[in-house]
């Protein structure tokens, strides 16, 4: 087994983690970078058409963003996800699509009216995160499956978005078996809409999202209401004034 980092490593954003096990090259998460980053992703070791499988923790854009770029290159191996990321998935990634083309042409307009015969294009396509989409194959929580040959994995909710998950990844080379458990983001316990995270037990290695590692968050829950209420009223109280 070996573990490459691509990103997320000294930052959060552009979550790509690199498992090589069983003569299999997976992805873990393939996130888009997003915002003005210090440390940027590293290059894949291998060309993306060699990449056997995706297992893809949530459907955010910093944690799947780059998919269809990786089916643009060549990749056309099988994206597992849970059923509610697949979904999200197969519309986030055509909005992202989008933004990818419609900045592009903008830029390209930008240019043309300062004589900059250079064109911009667009990082990946419509017809890109088409491809990438029809990849995803969707599985259920709390089931153990059979990725391949001496690898096994299981998605367990952890009420961060609709879908999120944490992966559990048993791998067995030379007959020996270890356990690799990749956090992905986790959420909040009570919150309105998504069930509270559920815990995973046991592990050799933990690849663990840590954005508030060294935050503590309120144990009460806010007072969404009165916040929205609070707001409201400031910005009317604003406006009357002017």
């Amino acid at each position: 087994m070996k573990l490459t980092f691509i990103g997320a490593d000294h930052e959060v954003t552009g979550s790509c983690h690199v498992l090589e096990a069983c003569g299999k090259k997976i992805l873990l998460d393939c996130g888009m970078e997003q915002g003005t980053n210090v440390f940027e992703n590293a290059e894949l070791p291998f060309e993306e058409g060699l990449i056997d499988y995706v297992l893809l923790s949530h459907a955010h854009i910093d944690h799947s963003g780059l998919l269809p770029l990786i089916y643009a290159r060549g990749f056309r191996g099988q994206i597992m996800a849970t059923e509610a990321t697949a979904d999200l998935c197969s519309i986030m990634l055509r909005d992202s699509a989008h933004i990818q083309m419609q900045e592009a042409e903008w830029r390209n307009r930008k240019a043309q009216r300062s004589a900059n015969n250079s064109v911009l294009e667009p990082l990946y396509t419509m017809e890109d995160a088409d491809g990438a989409i029809r990849h995803l194959v969707p599985f259920p929580y709390d089931e153990i499956e059979e990725l391949c040959d001496g690898i096994k994995f299981r998605f367990t909710d952890v009420g961060h978005l609709l879908g999120s998950a944490s992966i559990e990844i048993w791998i067995t080379e030379s007959g020996v078996t270890k356990k690799l458990v990749f956090s992905g983001d986790i959420g909040n316990k009570k919150s309105t809409l998504i069930r509270d995270p559920q815990y995973v037990e046991g592990a050799d290695y933990v690849i663990m999202e840590s954005t508030y590692g060294a935050r503590l968050h309120n144990t009460e829950k806010p007072d969404y209401v009165g916040e929205l209420a609070a707001i409201i009223s400031e910005t009317l109280s604003r406006a009357v004034m002017w």
